[in-house]
């Protein structure tokens, strides 16, 4: 989803000193996706970046995943090692941009570009050294001939430039370390984990995590359910998805679990990219048929969570294309946000942590706060803040 493709707009309704009522609501528009309806297929895939610009490189691989799945085509190896190394490069850069950008403005620092800058010339070098003809992500992949020793070195690279960033060194490796590396601050991302710590309890809430799902059953549901897409639900029920839900959620889901699960995955990320190279060797890519009818869905995981695209072709064009990004689960009027504040304190430092809790869920869009009293009878608030 693009970052200007919508909004979530949250209201706190308070009385008695607690925040009485949540009410989220997530806003996008619906006619990027009609804007696929009718076009081949290739032509679709290359819209689909730029449609849904915020995870651009994920949207592209679940988009051509759901074409291959209604094709009946199956990616080789090292198609399926090539897109995952990209999905992780991207998925590693938004997680800098939240160390790097988000948490210090929400902090009151400056952002730090010279550390961007040093990551996205690391993850361009892997983009090069998958040597990569134009446009071989399409259904069966095209022309790749890895150089795998480039690639290593530009995951060192990467690595060095990540760690350095966010740690400011080798990351914590158990809780005593933890503790230490947050009481020192020598980082933005260790002041922020620190802030997040103090009030390690806010925005718990009883949501479990999305589990690991096929993508049938993704397709199943955005195909038979009208609201799924707007507003998913495990069989009925709220999930949270995102780095919470893949660290399985071991401590409840707070500021403190939040801020933990994503650091672990920050550091994880360069051995999970390390370990794909085995499998990136030299690959022409498989043919797929021209014009096709069918349907299929493809998932793949963003640094924010789940995203799900499901497309239905028709003579190989694109009859019906639907998705559902993690926006949309987190953010559920019912979800994780909804329920982890109701019912908190409204003391001093609410607003404060309320926006802590919305930047661990990291929706897509821009959001907005209004916080007001709710009185017997009354629906209307008073005070309006914006994000």
């Amino acid at each position: 989803m693009s970052a200007d493709a919508g909004r979530v707009e949250l209201r706190l309704s308070l009385a008695a000193g607690r925040v009485a009522r949540a009410d989220v609501a997530v806003k996008r528009p619906v006619g990027a996706v009609r804007a696929l309806a009718g076009r081949p297929v290739a032509e679709a895939l290359r819209l689909v970046p730029l449609l849904f610009a915020v995870c651009g490189t994920a949207q592209g691989v679940a988009a051509v995943s759901a074409c291959e799945a209604a094709m009946g085509v199956e990616p080789s190896p090292p198609q399926a090692a090539a897109r995952a190394l990209l999905a992780l490069a991207e998925q590693a850069q938004s997680h800098a941009w939240h160390a790097l950008v988000d948490g210090p403005r929400l902090l009151g620092e400056p952002v730090d570009a010279a550390g961007l800058a040093r990551l996205r010339k690391a993850f361009d070098g892997m983009t090069r050294a998958l040597r990569a003809e134009p446009g071989w992500l399409r259904p069966g992949g095209g022309p790749i001939a890895p150089d795998r020793a480039a690639l290593a070195a530009a995951i060192d690279g990467a690595e060095q430039a990540l760690f350095a960033a966010v740690f400011g060194g080798e990351p914590p490796a158990d809780p005593d370390q933890l503790t230490a590396w947050t009481t020192a601050g020598a980082t933005a991302a260790a002041r922020l984990a620190a802030r997040m710590l103090r009030d390690g309890s806010f925005g718990g809430a009883g949501v479990e995590p999305l589990p690991d799902l096929p993508a049938a059953w993704f397709a199943e549901r955005l195909s038979t359910d009208p609201g799924f897409a707007e507003r998913p639900t495990l069989d009925g029920r709220p999930a949270v998805t995102g780095p919470l839900a893949r660290c399985g959620m071991p401590d409840g889901n707070g500021l403190a679990a939040h801020a933990a699960a994503r650091l672990a995955e920050i550091a994880a990320l360069p051995g999970r990219l390390r370990a794909l190279l085995p499998d990136l060797t030299d690959d022409a890519g498989r043919a797929a048929p021209d014009a096709v009818d069918g349907s299929g869905a493809g998932v793949v995981e963003t640094a924010r969570g789940r995203l799900a695209h499901r497309v239905r072709l028709e003579r190989g064009r694109v009859a019906d294309f639907r998705s559902v990004a993690p926006t949309e689960w987190n953010f559920h009027p019912d979800g994780a946000l909804a329920r982890g504040l109701t019912g908190a304190e409204a003391g001093p430092g609410l607003e404060e942590r309320v926006r802590l809790l919305v930047m661990a869920l990291d929706p897509c869009v821009p959001w907005t706060l209004e916080i007001g009293t709710l009185a017997i009878g009354t629906p209307g608030a008073v005070g309006v803040h914006h994000a």
